[in-house]
């Protein structure tokens, strides 16, 4: 009997706070497997990570805890230069205020995927990464890292003996050495949901990464990011997930559960 291939699907949610509506995680939810919430220093708070855990559960959505830099007013896709002890605590810190959100649920917190410069420089940074795994380790030795595939993450999660899953992203271009094109050029960021769908098999099914030039650079890949606060996000995880699907490919959350 051949088992089907298990993906997940990935999406950043829990990012609005206060008076302030960011994405339509209502329209998004049903369409993946597995929620990175915000946890209330780049985004979210108390209430909307509450809410946002509930509305995961609703839709028999995995729970991921999505720490970055304390910057509101950039959502933290700015810079910030910090030890790397205080970067440790400080996803230590998002982690433990998710667990506690979700614990009132009666769910608990399955996987952490950092978010905006955190993610991007500890993909290159090896003191970052390894800063952010021991902070994940100190939250749960059962948490599964979800890292970049082909990052320093990767090596960090495995080092530090977390469970990892290697993550690609459906909404994004990649140059053809692997690394993600920056949102600073026009087309990083794919917003047609046939496209985004069709790179999203292929690089399933062939375990890797397909650059804006149809380059494949071979890798593990796990999960599949989609950016939810792109108004194209509800229609290319729709679509997405349809296509895998449709090629026989499970949509599975992220969890270390059987």
């Amino acid at each position: 009997m051949v088992t089907a291939m298990k993906i997940s699907i990935n999406a950043d949610m829990g990012e609005s706070f206060g008076a302030y509506k960011l994405g339509d995680d209502g329209a998004v939810m049903p369409h993946i497997s597995s929620a990175n919430i915000a946890c209330g220093m780049h985004a979210g708070d108390p209430v909307v990570m509450y809410r946002t855990v509930g509305l995961a559960l609703e839709h028999g959505v995995s729970i991921g805890a999505h720490p970055g830099f304390s910057d509101l007013q950039g959502f933290g896709r700015r810079h910030i230069t910090m030890d790397p002890s205080e970067i440790e605590y400080l996803v230590t810190y998002q982690i433990g205020a998710l667990q506690a959100l979700s614990a009132s649920h009666g769910a608990r917190v399955d996987f952490v995927k950092p978010h905006g410069a955190l993610n991007n420089i500890a993909h290159h940074t090896g003191e970052v990464a390894d800063a952010i795994a021991r902070g994940i380790r100190a939250a749960g030795r059962d948490l599964i890292f979800v890292a970049n595939c082909l990052s320093e993450m990767t090596r960090a999660a495995g080092e530090a003996g977390l469970p990892v899953a290697h993550e690609a992203y459906a909404d994004r271009h990649y140059f053809p050495d692997g690394q993600l094109m920056p949102r600073s050029k026009n087309s990083a960021v794919i917003r047609d949901p046939e496209l985004s769908a069709k790179r999203t098999v292929v690089m399933a099914q062939e375990q890797c990464l397909v650059a804006i030039d149809g380059t494949r650079i071979s890798t593990p890949v796990d999960t599949f990011c989609i950016h939810a606060d792109e108004p194209s996000a509800a229609a290319v995880a729709r679509q997405v997930r349809a296509a895998l699907v449709d090629a026989g490919i499970s949509v599975a959350p992220v969890t270390g559960r059987n």
